[in-house]
Parts: C-alpha cells; structure tokens; sequence
C-alpha cells in the first residue's frame, strides 16, 4: 500500500464532493491536506483526527493564503501528487439583474480561485516532473441553461482552462482531467451553496421559473455523491486518465445533446463558414 500512496489537495472540502473524497482518500490511507474558509467547521465534517489529515484555512482569491496552503502541504507530506480544485458556488439570474459585484466575486471564487492554485502548485510539480490536477467544473460548463448564465460562464471557464492547461504542461508529466457533474444529492442547491440575484427583474419570468424547477430537485437528485468521488478517485489511480469526465446519466445526455446541436449548427452554415478566403 505504501508505493501508492499519494499526498491530495482539495478545495472546498467541507461538504459535497470535497468532503466525500477527503473522507473515502483517509479511509484508504491516502494524505490529504484540505481546504475550506472556515477550519473548524472541515475538521468537525471530517471527523477523523489523524497525521494524514491537513485541514487548512484558505482564502482562495488571495494568492499569498494559496500559496502557503500549498507550501504547508509540501513541508508536511514532503510531495504534493493530486490537486482537486473543487471549491465553487451557484449564481443564479439572468446577466441584466446581476451586478458587476455579484458577476466578479462568482468568478474569484470559481476561476480565480482555480488559477490561484494551479500558479501555485505547478512549481512543485514542474520539479517533480510529475502530478495531476483535477478541475471540478459541471455539466453546466459544456451547456447552459435558463437563468444561470454567470455560473455557466464560470464553469465553461474552467473546461477551457483546463484543455488549454493540459496542452501545457504535458511536457512535465502533469496531467489534467475536468470533470463536469450533472445533479447530485449535495448541498449545492441550498442558501449556503448558491445566491441569486440581489434586483431580480419581474420580465424574466422564464429565468425565474427555471430557477424554481432547480430548487424543486434540493434533496431529490438522482446522483450520490459517494459514487461521483469514488469515480473521480478510481480516474486518478489510471495510467492515462481522461482530459474529460461526465459525471451522472444527466450530464451524459445533456453532453451529447450538446455534441448533436453543435454539429447541425456547423453544418447548416459550413458553405458559408469556408467562404472566407481571399479570391483571386
């Protein structure tokens, strides 16, 4: 068991997905050096006391409090092999009712907060010439849906990211997986986990009435996010793990819908898509 064992780097691992991989990873005798803004309430969810366990408070849009996250890990563990960016939160509204203030502190957290990690851990691992960083975006980020257009474009962020990142640190032996869930029986959908507009606007009657179909599944979705973590570890355990990870029958058919919706789009309008060449 020793050989493979791995030190892992969660964000946001007080609840939902970080807190089932932090609890199956210690069960299993992996490190885990864990994230979340408030402490206390990590160690209390957890519930394990244990020299494999690091709890840490961060404040992941300041890349000081990243860094030293991230150099605490490295002097406790001694290696830093697995990152999970998990951290992230909800916002609900159409772009018109939510405010500039609103938009940007949902992109701190969600792609900024992501990016304050990778900037951080890729020296340690450039030197170990080895690592993978794991992206929790959602399938909201390969296609949006009514009332939820900052969030979408926050998590459509990070799947491009996340392409482009693994192109760019292939030649370091550092791999990139995104993984984009569909709806699971977390805490995503309740007041701690997701805002919505401060000024909604009484014209969108649609966004409102999509927004109330989503709070209508809290409690009721159709994935376990015991399975989503267990998946998400089994990924890392394999050789040459996906860049791409659907996660629930949802976000698979809602994938691939996507795929057959793209591909009547380009066709329809392929003649006049290649026309653009000089002539003559």
């Amino acid at each position: 068991m020793e050989n493979n064992i791995k030190t892992w780097f969660i964000t946001g691992a007080s609840k939902g997905f970080g807190l089932s991989l932090v609890k199956q990873l210690l069960q299993a005798g992996h490190n885990v050096a864990a994230t979340s803004r408030n402490v206390a309430a990590l160690t209390e969810a957890v519930g394990i006391t244990t020299p494999n366990f690091l709890p840490l408070q961060v404040d992941l849009g300041n890349e000081d409090s990243v860094g030293y996250a991230l150099y605490q890990t490295k002097a406790t563990f001694k290696h830093i092999d697995v990152v999970i960016n998990n951290a992230g939160y909800g916002i609900g509204g159409s772009i018109e009712e939510l405010t500039d203030r609103e938009t940007r502190d949902n992109f701190e957290i969600n792609v900024f907060g992501t990016l304050n990690v990778i900037r951080a851990v890729m020296p340690y691992m450039r030197y170990q010439q080895s690592g993978y960083i794991i992206n929790i975006s959602s399938i909201a980020g390969i296609t949006g849906t009514t009332g939820w257009s900052v969030y979408a474009a926050t998590k459509f962020s990070v799947v491009g990211l996340s392409e482009v990142l693994a192109q760019d640190v292939a030649e370091f032996g550092v791999k990139v997986t995104v993984v984009a869930p569909g709806a699971f029986r977390t805490s995503f959908l309740n007041e701690n986990s997701i805002n919505y507009a401060q000024h909604p606007i009484d014209a969108y009657t649609a966004v409102r009435a999509n927004q109330a179909r989503y709070l209508q599944m809290d409690g009721k979705q159709s994935g376990d996010p015991e399975n989503a973590a267990a998946a998400i570890i089994n990924v890392a355990q394999m050789d040459n793990p996906p860049l791409y990870l659907l996660l629930g029958e949802d976000a698979y058919e809602r994938a691939m819908a996507k795929l057959d919706r793209l591909e009547k789009e380009f066709l329809l309008n392929e003649e006049l898509s290649k026309s653009m060449a000089y002539q003559g």
